[in-house]
């Protein structure tokens, strides 16, 4: 099992669990606070109710975590497939009520929807500023006609106000590592790519982007939909 995914799995089932940290490139190390992947509507950030309130169609989450987000859509009649790479988040998934919950990496996953969705950063997992905009470009491939991607993305220039920005790579490009129990994962990259950059690769991919909400502290909500 993941790491990410046993420290999921106590918290779940005890409702305890030890420090969740998260190791990254650029600084000390955070702890990652377990209960906020279980939030309801109450718990939620405006950012988020927003982007739920904006899904239409066949809605596909990915990157679901523990189906926070896949639960208050299907409490608004929405048809969501939630999918993961953790099996043991999936497992909580259907164990809190998810109805289509599947173990699946989305490079690979083949089916048509109206709405992608990637909240919590989510479209971080594309890794990379080029990694995001080969996904631009593959994840047309899941949309149908019309569709929109709904995802939330973050500008850490902030990080950076002490210290130079990387000389090498996009300032945006960052590795993490989780540990749980004395026990860690294998490093992973993740990207958090700001406005205007969004603007630019969108433009050059052929999607019409349209910022819906910005919460001020450098996190923004981005709704893109396929220029004709």
């Amino acid at each position: 099992m993941d790491v990410f995914g046993k420290a999921l799995t106590d918290i779940y089932k005890t409702g305890e669990a030890d420090i969740l940290w998260l190791h990254n490139s650029y600084g000390e190390p955070e702890e990652m606070p377990l209960e906020f992947f279980f939030r309801d509507d109450e718990d939620m950030p405006v950012l988020e109710l927003q982007a739920l309130h904006l899904c239409e169609g066949k809605v596909l989450d990915i990157g679901a975590g523990v189906g926070s987000h896949a639960l208050l859509l299907q409490a608004f009649n929405i048809d969501v497939t939630a999918i993961d790479v953790s099996e043991a988040a999936i497992e909580i998934m259907k164990d809190r009520g998810v109805k289509n919950a599947l173990l699946q990496d989305v490079f690979t996953y083949k089916e048509k929807f109206d709405t992608i969705l990637m909240l919590m950063n989510g479209i971080g997992l594309t890794g990379t500023l080029a990694g995001f905009k080969a996904f631009l470009i593959k994840i047309k491939d899941l949309l149908n006609p019309g569709g929109q991607v709904i995802f939330d993305s973050s500008d850490i220039a902030y990080l950076y106000e002490d210290m130079p920005k990387p000389q090498n790579q996009y300032y945006g490009e960052v590795s993490y590592q989780y540990e749980y129990k004395g026990e860690k994962g294998n490093w992973f990259n993740w990207v958090y790519v700001d406005e205007e950059t969004i603007k630019t690769i969108a433009a050059e991919t052929g999607w019409n982007c349209e910022m819906i909400f910005d919460d001020g502290e450098d996190q923004y909500l981005v709704k893109l939909t396929q220029s004709l």
